[in-house]
């Protein structure tokens, strides 16, 4: 392709691309200007603006109560799921690499598994006798650590066969490091933005997960998809307000995580 020709091509792609943007972004823009509207119903734009419905979502005990709720229990699967998943993907990668075809069909049987199904067994296992933990955070945080389990493997999985495990161990114990001061002094170091990158997407998507949190909790442990979910028959501007203050902040902690990353670079 010659260069004339590659003007018009570059200017075509941005067109498309900037398009898909425009088209993703519409409904986001809409929920926007809703959850800003005084009032939106005979027009085609909102008859004013207003943070009214903000002051009255922040100020509400019941939604900080359930965003706190949320974020208790997505924390704590997070946690859950770096203590485990990090020794064993080590053992796996290090010493026992012909597992790992194996794990890599295991960590998807939690997708396997419908959620609501899922609830149905947990329910009957956990609702009664020496384990019961219905109503509690405790049981969703178990069941958290099961969803967030394949996003932490593939990623730290494909961020450990990306440094070859292997001869940064042999590099390190050449020079006098014994298997656990190579392991968190060499290799855990160079595992900083998989880890960086599961845990962003795993706490994206336990955030906004819902099947799991109405069945086994519901109200006795309200997150807040299930605030969000009780509150349906309340204002559409409160709601809205609700949908880009959460789309915010996972945005606000997606930005600070990248952020962290290239200054550590």
């Amino acid at each position: 392709m010659s260069r004339a020709e590659r003007g018009p091509a570059r200017l075509y792609h941005r067109a498309v691309v900037y398009l898909l943007f425009f088209i993703l972004l519409l409904p986001l823009a809409g929920t926007l200007l809703y959850s800003l509207a005084t009032s939106w119903s005979a027009s085609i734009l909102p008859s004013g603006l207003t943070f009214k419905w903000y002051i009255a979502l922040w100020s509400d005990p019941r939604f900080l109560a359930a965003f706190g709720q949320s974020l208790l229990v997505c924390v704590g699967a997070l946690i859950l799921s770096v203590v485990l998943i990090l020794p064993l993907l080590f053992v796996v990668h290090y010493h026992f690499p012909r597992l790992d075809a194996l794990m890599n069909i295991l960590i998807l049987l939690p997708f396997a598994v419908p959620p609501v199904a899922s609830s149905v067994g947990l329910l009957q296992l956990y609702g009664s006798g020496p384990f019961a933990m219905v109503g509690t955070p405790w049981i969703l945080i178990g069941c958290y650590f099961t969803v967030a389990l394949p996003f932490m493997y593939r990623a730290i999985s494909n961020n450990l066969q990306a440094i070859n495990l292997t001869d940064l161990m042999d590099a390190a114990q050449l020079l006098g490091a014994n298997t656990w001061q190579a392991a968190f002094l060499v290799v855990l170091p160079n595992l900083r933005k998989g880890l960086m990158v599961a845990l962003l997407l795993s706490f994206s998507f336990l955030f906004g997960e819902f099947v799991f949190a109405n069945l086994l909790v519901g109200t006795r442990y309200e997150t807040l998809q299930v605030y969000l979910n009780n509150m349906r028959n309340s204002s559409g501007h409160f709601n809205s307000a609700l949908v880009i203050s959460y789309f915010l902040f996972v945005l606000l902690l997606t930005l600070a995580a990248n952020r962290l990353n290239k200054d550590k670079d």
